[in-house]
């Protein structure tokens, strides 16, 4: 049985309380416990196919990162902890964090090179709540991947289109990038990566 969503918990409250083997994903967010919308078919594919090409960029130049099953990402702040759809990690950090070998929880931000998020309906959490928790860490490198073009039109643009914003870290706050249709993405974490904006949200139809 799910044990009942408590009002208003603490980040270790919340990991205590996180029922294992139901099903379901959660998120913290500002204290608040969210029940995560469960992935379609084709937002699973993207974030399959984001993996084997990135997993296959790590071994090919033999990078010392690695991509785990699952992870949570702590806030600063003790209130907020999220589940990206793909989170990058440094093997040599790691060690820096923790709980990770017990827990597979994440405390500092230098640690993760890259996190990605693919867009579901719940699109304002990546594009502002998470953008601005990432920032906060000061996690490199991150991926918003709208393959449906369903954020706001204030972040990527109107008409809406599909779009692919790669914010990275730079003195001390992201900037961004956007790519679309046939551009080629650029990723400082990756350089020699060779795909465009069409074959990644091709993956999902």
């Amino acid at each position: 049985m799910i044990q009942a969503i408590p009002k208003t918990v603490s980040f270790d409250e919340f990991i205590a309380w996180y029922p294992q083997g139901s099903g379901c994903h959660y998120e913290l967010h500002n204290g608040e416990i969210v029940e995560m919308p469960k992935p379609t078919g084709k937002h699973s594919r993207v974030a399959g196919f984001l993996i084997a090409e990135l997993n296959f960029e790590i071994r090919r130049l033999k990078l010392p990162y690695f991509i785990p099953k699952e992870g949570v990402i702590k806030s600063v702040r003790d209130e907020s902890g999220y589940e990206p759809d793909v989170i990058v990690i440094d093997e040599r950090q790691v060690t820096d964090n923790p709980r990770w070998e017990k827990e597979s929880i994440i405390t500092q931000g230098s640690s993760v090179p890259l996190v990605i998020e693919v867009v579901s309906t719940n699109w304002s959490d990546d594009y502002a709540l998470k953008l601005e928790e990432y920032e906060i860490l000061g996690i490199f490198e991150y991926w918003i991947v709208d393959y449906l073009g369903l954020g706001g039109r204030r972040f990527i643009g109107n008409p809406k289109r599909p779009t692919i914003s790669i914010y990275q870290f730079v003195e001390g706050e992201y900037q961004v990038c956007q790519f679309r249709e046939n551009q080629r993405i650029e990723s400082p974490i990756f350089p020699e990566l060779n795909l465009t904006a069409l074959q990644i949200f091709q993956a999902g139809q």
